[in-house]
């Protein structure tokens, strides 16, 4: 028996021996190929970073970037949240393919309100199809006659204030926006004749994009139930429009006619549902961030005196060059107002999250060298909010000062491609960006060149609770009607 048992230790020292061994053997032939998982932010068991999320993504992608760096990972419940943060890391977030990194799965709360067969609710190759006819919609001959509808949707709209008075100017803008939305993407029919039906069918659709609809998207709640029947309503109107409408033969210059005309590789031609899907997904995607942006662009522009002065400048110089009028080309050359509003929009970018699903092993390595191993079946994720005001980049990161992206500065070049990332980029970079420009643009111009403004109540806040982050309360502006001197 003693001489058995010892064998068996015999044996067994043997067989640790030769692990260890092969371990140590391991790490020094082996130890570049050695996987390194980014760091995990620290959280309770089970629900994991659940409640750090909860307290505001921004606030935890704070404190876990100033802890663990440019890379860290979430345990969001049954989920693991890989953060990729600044140009180094996040290359590979905007320019891997669609079977890398998906946008599928991790957008699919978007189907109940853009609708069956469009978008989310497709396979890639049908979705890129469909992004197409978005680039369509939106290519310079059309955008030039949009500019037209845009400026005179401005100009009737501010034609109805009075001399002088006092406004919400967040408010303001957001319903002259969904009326120039109307105009260019919905059609004359909607904006001359349905536009407070159809307003008010959009207003339950946003409604019913609430947090938990992003984890439980068919919950039967009140909310979701009124997102459902307005889009039920929307899909019989824009049927009656398209049926009237081909009957009469009639081709009009909007983003709706585009999508009618629009047709598949194989010949295929859009069907009603698909075309109301797409022009939700349209308005969706670009109301809120111009409104937003529209807001912001004039709350900095009256706080700062001498930017406001620098874009009335502008205008006088242009009404010199061009007169009164206002047309695609003048509003490119708005150079100074346009890094306004890109200013704007790099402190505030309406979207604060990006996500992908990942559907392989990746690599990235961090600015101190660092490689870390992203494993398959990861959410990745990127921050345009918190990677905009990255202080390597970024001089003074949380100051308003549009000249950063004049000739000569430029600091949203200098560390490469994904350094400003509000409208994304790569491969999923926003197709509406040049239409958003110029809508705001229109906007303002009108307003710089006929009012004397004043911003009267305090500078606003960041409203962290909507889904799509905006303007917290009112923006109170004081207005007094005149006509721009270029003397």
């Amino acid at each position: 028996m003693e001489l058995k048992d010892s064998n068996y230790y015999y044996v067994g020292f043997l067989v640790l021996a030769t692990v260890v061994v092969a371990k140590l053997l391991s790490s020094l032939f082996f130890s570049g190929s050695k996987k390194r998982t980014p760091p995990e932010v620290q959280a309770f068991p089970l629900i994991g970073g659940l409640l750090k999320f909860m307290k505001g993504p921004i606030i935890m992608i704070r404190e876990e970037y100033n802890r663990l760096g440019n890379v860290f990972t979430v345990n969001l419940l049954n989920k693991k949240v890989t953060f990729l943060i600044g140009p180094e890391v996040s290359a590979h977030f905007f320019k891997a393919t669609e079977t890398d990194l998906s946008q599928q799965e991790v957008y699919q709360f978007n189907v109940p309100t853009f609708g069956p067969g469009v978008v989310f609710d497709v396979d890639y190759s049908v979705r890129q199809e469909q992004f197409r006819f978005f680039t369509e919609a939106l290519r310079v001959t059309k955008l030039k006659s949009y500019v037209d509808q845009m400026v005179t949707e401005a100009e009737e709209y501010f034609s109805k204030w009075g001399n002088e008075g006092v406004v919400d100017i967040k408010y303001e803008l957001e319903h002259l926006i969904i009326l120039t939305a109307s105009r260019c993407l919905l059609g004359r029919e909607v904006r001359d004749k349905l536009f407070d039906d159809v307003s008010a069918l959009f207003h339950d659709l946003d409604n019913g994009m609430l947090p938990i609809s992003v984890i439980l998207p068919y919950l039967p709640i009140p909310a979701h139930r009124r997102r459902d029947r307005a889009r039920k309503r929307l899909a019989e109107i824009f049927a009656n429009i398209i049926s009237a409408r081909k009957a009469a033969g009639k081709s009009e210059n909007d983003m709706l006619q585009s999508f009618i005309d629009s047709k598949y590789k194989d010949g295929r031609p859009t069907t009603d549902s698909e075309i109301t899907g797409l022009l939700i997904a349209a308005l969706f995607a670009g109301q809120h961030t111009s409104s937003i942006t529209s807001t912001w662009t004039g709350a900095y522009l009256l706080r700062y005196k001498q930017y406001l002065s620098a874009v009335v400048d502008e205008q006088k110089s242009l009404m010199k060059k061009h007169g009164e009028k206002i047309d695609h080309d003048i509003l490119s050359e708005m150079d100074v107002l346009y890094r306004c509003i890109k200013e704007a929009l790099r402190l505030h970018p309406p979207l604060i999250m990006l996500l992908r699903s990942s559907h392989c092993d990746f690599s990235v390595t961090t600015r101190d060298g660092k490689e870390y191993d992203i494993p398959k079946g990861h959410i990745v994720a990127t921050s345009p909010a918190f990677a905009n005001r990255l202080p390597y980049i970024y001089q003074d990161p949380d100051r308003y000062d549009p000249d950063r992206f004049a000739i000569g500065r430029e600091e949203d070049k200098v560390a490469g491609a994904f350094s400003y990332i509000s409208f994304g980029g790569g491969r999923h970079g926003c197709l509406g960006e040049p239409f958003a420009y110029l809508q705001i643009k229109a906007i303002w111009s009108h307003l710089l060149r006929n009012f004397e403004l004043e911003l009267v109540s305090p500078f606003p806040e960041i409203d962290w609770n909507a889904m799509v982050v905006g303007v917290k309360g009112q923006v109170m502006v004081r207005y007094k009607r005149r006509r721009l001197s270029i003397d």
